[in-house]
C-alpha cells in the first residue's frame, strides 16, 4: 500500500479517537455493576471530556480533514493514484463527517434534519459508485463535492468549538448558518453529481 492510502486509512482509523473526546460516558454505562471498580475514574475522564473534549476533538478533526488534502496532493506528486485511492479517499471523508454529524446530532448541536440530508447525500452518491463499479467504472470525487466537503468540515468545526473566538467579539451564530450553507450546498452538489453520471443508473431513459 503507497503512502496516500496509508495516509487516507489512518484518517478512518482515528475516528473512534475523535468521538471519544467529543462524546462522555453515559450514566447508564458508569453505574453498571461491572465497572464499579472504576466508577470514580470513568467520572474523572467525562469530567475532562466536557471540560475540554470539545476542543481536543475539534484539533483531530482539523488534523484529519487536512490530511484529506495531503494525500491526494502526494498521490498526484509521486504519481501513485491507483482505484483504490479513488474509492478509499471519499469513504474515509464520508465516515469522518458521519460520524461527527450523529455525535453532534446526539449531544444537540446540529439538528436532525441537517444531518439526515448531508448523510442521505452521501449514501445516493455511494450507491451510485457501487453500481459504476459493477460495470467496472470509478467515479472520482468532483471538484464541487470537495467545496461541499470543505463547507461541511466547517460548519463541523465550529460547531464544535462553539463558535470561538467569533463569541467573544460578536454574538452571531456563525455554526448555524455554516451548516445551512453546507446542507444547500450538500443538495445541490448531490444533485449536480447524479445528473454528470446519470447514464451509470439510466436516469434519463
Amino acid at each position: 500500500m503507497n503512502l496516500p492510502n496509508r495516509i487516507t486509512i489512518t484518517r478512518i482509523i482515528i475516528i473512534p479517537i475523535f468521538l471519544f473526546f467529543l462524546l462522555p460516558f453515559p450514566e447508564w454505562f458508569i453505574d453498571l455493576g461491572a465497572f464499579a471498580f472504576m466508577k470514580e475514574q470513568l467520572t474523572s475522564v467525562n469530567n475532562f471530556i466536557l471540560q475540554y473534549g470539545n476542543f481536543i476533538a475539534a484539533g483531530i478533526f482539523i488534523l484529519a480533514a487536512s490530511t484529506d488534502g495531503l494525500d491526494g496532493y502526494i498521490a498526484r506528486k509521486r504519481k501513485q493514484i491507483t482505484k483504490f485511492g479513488k474509492f478509499i479517499d471519499p469513504i474515509a471523508d464520508k465516515l469522518l463527517v458521519t460520524a461527527a454529524l450523529i455525535a453532534l446530532v446526539q449531544r444537540g448541536d446540529v439538528t436532525a434534519w441537517a444531518a439526515t440530508i448531508i448523510i442521505s447525500r452521501e449514501f445516493i452518491v455511494t450507491g451510485l459508485r457501487l453500481v459504476a463499479a459493477a460495470d467496472g467504472l470509478v467515479i472520482s470525487a468532483s471538484k464541487l463535492g470537495k467545496i461541499k466537503t470543505v463547507f461541511q468540515m466547517v460548519a463541523i468545526i465550529a460547531t464544535l468549538i462553539k463558535n470561538y473566538p467569533i463569541t467573544y467579539f460578536v454574538n452571531f451564530p456563525f455554526d448555524r448558518w455554516a451548516m445551512l450553507v453546507a446542507v444547500i450546498i450538500t443538495i445541490f452538489s448531490g444533485y449536480d453529481y447524479i445528473m454528470k453520471n446519470s447514464e451509470v443508473i439510466d436516469i434519463k431513459k
